[in-house]
């Protein structure tokens, strides 16, 4: 290993292929980053012991789901004690319309992920479940125009 984080150019080298195509088997995998499958299989797993492989996944087409409409939140809470912090945060990780849910530095205090099926889900899930919280003070939505590049 050749930098203080623990990978090499190889360790790099596999995770871009794995970014790009989590299902590569290790054969292929192997042959893209010019290793032969015994020492490759070793530092994918040594990867996913450490830490830096965290799982893998499937990434799913939301409008198959039915939730074809996605909406960034930026979301403004009244009080920063402990537990309404905490009880805020259980209940909107809970909601399924959920795929995001990030506690920020600085304002917003919150932003938020959604995909639900359409613009009037989108209104029910605002008006029936986030506007609803008591320690919500101001939310703000952001509707996409068009996604240039999205993470896998």
């Amino acid at each position: 290993m050749s930098n203080e984080s623990g990978i090499d150019a190889i360790d790099r080298e596999i995770l871009f292929h794995l970014r790009e195509d989590g299902r590569l088997s290790n054969v292929e995998l192997a042959r893209r980053v010019g290793l032969t499958p015994p020492p490759c299989l070793r530092r994918v797993k040594r990867l996913e012991e450490a830490g830096i492989i965290s799982g893998y996944r499937a990434v799913i087409d939301p409008a198959a789901l039915g939730r074809a409409l996605e909406v960034l939140i930026d979301i403004g809470i009244s009080a920063q004690d402990r537990t309404t912090v905490e009880e805020f945060e259980s209940t909107v990780a809970a909601y399924e319309e959920v795929i995001e849910f990030r506690r920020m530095y600085g304002r917003p205090d919150y932003f938020l992920r959604v995909a639900v099926a359409d613009h009037a889900a989108y209104e029910a899930f605002l008006t029936g479940r986030l506007m609803g919280l008591p320690a919500v003070l101001s939310i703000e939505s952001h509707l996409t125009m068009k996604t240039i590049r999205a993470s896998g």
